[in-house]
C-alpha cells in the first residue's frame, strides 16, 4: 500500500470513530477494513453496560464485510481518541486471524503510524 492509501484508510477509520458510542468509558475507536477488491467497511465501538455485549470497532467492520459475502481482506486501520496506539483486543485478534490471516494492520497514535501483521499480534492463535 502507498502512504496515500494508508492515510485514506486511516481517514475512514477516523470518520468511523466519530460515530462510536462510548458513554461509559469515553474510549472511542474506529476501524476501516480494506477488502482485496478495494471495497472498504468501517466500524466503531458500541458500548453497553453489560460489558459482554459491547462491540469492538474491528469486529463490527469485519462482521459487516463478512455478512456482505466478502472473505478476502488486505488491510485494516485502527484509531482511537487516546494518545497511544490502540491494539485490537484478544477477541478481535482471534477473529482477524480466523478470517483475515494475511491482513496488514495500521495503527495510528499521536506519534505516528505503525504497521503490524496479525501473526505478530497473535503468535499462538486458537485453531481447529
Amino acid at each position: 500500500m502507498t502512504s496515500e492509501d494508508i492515510e485514506a484508510l486511516i481517514s475512514l477509520a477516523e470518520d468511523a470513530m466519530k460515530r462510536a458510542i462510548a458513554p461509559y468509558s469515553g474510549f472511542k475507536v474506529g476501524a476501516a477494513l480494506l477488502c482485496a477488491d478495494g471495497k472498504t467497511y468501517t466500524g466503531c465501538n458500541i458500548e453497553n453496560p453489560s460489558l459482554m455485549l459491547t462491540a469492538c470497532a474491528e469486529r463490527v467492520a469485519l462482521q459487516s464485510a463478512l455478512s456482505d459475502g466478502y472473505t478476502s481482506f488486505s488491510a485494516m486501520a485502527i484509531v482511537s481518541n487516546d494518545e497511544r496506539y490502540c491494539f485490537p483486543c484478544g477477541s478481535c485478534r482471534q477473529m482477524l486471524m480466523e478470517f483475515a490471516p494475511d491482513i496488514q494492520l495500521y495503527l495510528r497514535s499521536k506519534t505516528g503510524i505503525k504497521k503490524f501483521t496479525i501473526a505478530e499480534l497473535l503468535p499462538y492463535p486458537f485453531s481447529k
